[in-house]
This record gives structure tokens, C-alpha cells and sequence, in this order.
């Protein structure tokens, strides 16, 4: 039900863990008995020389399974790939590149993709990410980058929070985003912001987050046809025990046909989505 759901990214806010304490810990992780929750190791390429100045002190360990978050555009994948690659100790599983907002949303798509289809590794997943709706709903600019990347076989990555207010997308923006990718038959992830099972007002911060399972959840109500309107309004259940008894009614074949589009989220914590799926009794 949810094997590799969650990425270890640990490193990124507002977690901001040490890499060699987040690289310790990411093994630990992979040998608990909730191994199968955890997904890949998140890093940007910015980070690579700490990553590996951490792996030269884990002698002996196994691969690390990488997702690598791209953060000069276009032109910094193919170098940031290459370097990747020849380290023996990383094993390559996903590409994270981030679209430039600019009025050519789709010229800028397709140089990415484009570049991908020459320096993409076989077997290797690419999550390309569009800039923020910001309420404004779904552009033709906007549109058109994400065909641009539905075209190419990629996948899509979606920002559901940050480190203020403005960061986080209304019930309403990743309704429309969530839709949009499915009727393009994308699968995508999400980054951000999406640490807890449950929709949820954060204590400390004020911020609105929202929750893993609602997404799981507004994914498989979109699959079965559901307008926005319904979509978002599953993205704002904030009762966790609905959510849980809805994803147990669901059958073996609309879970695993929803884990196929909503594929992982990043965290900073592997902790806290743990604590909350233990608690709403579903692992």
C-alpha cells in the first residue's frame, strides 16, 4: 500500500540534517522493519561532493539509491549526470529538474526534455517540475509545458509546500495540478510540505499542509472521473480516521492503480509519515 512512498529528504528544509548524519540515518532506515516505506536518498547536485565525502566514511555499505534534484536548469543535467554516474557507490533512480518560470513555459519544457532524451540513463526516472498556478488556474502556457513533458514519457513533479505561507498550493491549485496530470496520463511526485498522513494546520508555523493520504485519496477520485470541485474537497478532509477508512475500502487493483500515478513525496522526515500511519492503524 504504500512501498516507497516516501523519499528521504532529509537534507532539504526544514530538516536541514547534516548529510553524513542524513546518509547514517538513510541506512538505518533501509535495514528497520519499515524499509519498504522509504524510497530513495533526494540530494541536488549542489550537494554531490558532501554526499560523497559521506559515502567515503560508510565503507563497505551498499548502493545508495539517488534521486537527483537538478538545480541550474537545462544545461546543468547532462554534467550532473555524468558525475553521478561514475561513482559506483550511488545508483542513479530518478532525475528531479525544475521548469524556469518564463513566458515561454513550453520552449523551456522542451529544452529539458530534449536534453533528457540524450543524457537520461536507461531504466532512470525524470520528474519534471513546472513553476507554482499561484491561484490563477491552469494557463495555456502552463498547459502546454506539461504536454510538452507528457509528450516526452517523463513525469511530473509537484511543489506542495515550502518555508512560507505563500508556498503552499490551496486545496484548490493542487486539485486543478492533480487533474491536469492524470488527464495527461502523468505520474507524478510531490515535494515539499507533505509531511504528515492528514491535512492539518501546522502548530508551530500556522501553515496549511497537506496530506499524503489526501492525495493518495484525490488521486483515486479523480481516476474514477471526480470534478475539481471533488478533488479538492478530498484534498481538505482534515478528519484522519475518514481517511483511513476510505483508503482501507479500497480494493487491491484502485489502490495500486493510484500508487501508479501518485508515485512518492519528499520528506524530511521518514519519522513523522511513519508515527501517523501507525497511529491511524494502516501499517
Amino acid at each position: 500500500m504504500f512501498a516507497a512512498l516516501v523519499d528521504d529528504a532529509a537534507i532539504f528544509p526544514p530538516g536541514d540534517a547534516p548529510v553524513p548524519y542524513a546518509v547514517r540515518a538513510h541506512a538505518l532506515h533501509r535495514s528497520a522493519w519499515y524499509a519498504d516505506l522509504v524510497g530513495t536518498f533526494v540530494c541536488s547536485d549542489r550537494r554531490l561532493p558532501e554526499l560523497q565525502r559521506a559515502l567515503d566514511d560508510q565503507d563497505g555499505a551498499e548502493q545508495l539509491a539517488l534521486s537527483l534534484t537538478i538545480t541550474g536548469g537545462a544545461g546543468a543535467i547532462e554534467p550532473a549526470l555524468t558525475w553521478v554516474q561514475r561513482d559506483g557507490r550511488l545508483a542513479l533512480r530518478g532525475v528531479e529538474v525544475a521548469l524556469r518560470d518564463e513566458a515561454d513555459l513550453a520552449h523551456n519544457a522542451r529544452r529539458v526534455t530534449t536534453v533528457l532524451a540524450t543524457a537520461l540513463p536507461d531504466g532512470v526516472d525524470a520528474f519534471v517540475e513546472p513553476p507554482r498556478l499561484y491561484g490563477t488556474g491552469a494557463t495555456a502556457g502552463w498547459t502546454a509545458a506539461l504536454d510538452e513533458v507528457a509528450a516526452s514519457g517523463h513525469q511530473l513533479k509537484v511543489r506542495t509546500g515550502g518555508l512560507d505561507p505563500a508556498a503552499f498550493p490551496s486545496e484548490r491549485e493542487l486539485a486543478v495540478v492533480i487533474n491536469a496530470a492524470l488527464d495527461r496520463e502523468l505520474e507524478f511526485k510531490c515535494t515539499a510540505g507533505l509531511h504528515h498522513a492528514v491535512r492539518h494546520t501546522a502548530d508551530t508555523t500556522g501553515f496549511e499542509h497537506h496530506g499524503f493520504l489526501n492525495v493518495l485519496l484525490a488521486t483515486r477520485v479523480a481516476l474514477d472521473g471526480a470534478a475539481v470541485d471533488d478533488v479538492e474537497h478530498t484534498l481538505g478532509e482534515r478528519d484522519g480516521a475518514v481517511l483511513a477508512a476510505a483508503v482501507r475500502d479500497l480494493d487491491a487493483d484502485r489502490l495500486a492503480s493510484a500508487r501508479r500515478w501518485f508515485r512518492s513525496y519528499g520528506s524530511c522526515s521518514i519519522d513523522e509519515p511513519l508515527a501517523d500511519l501507525t497511529a491511524l492503524d494502516l501499517v
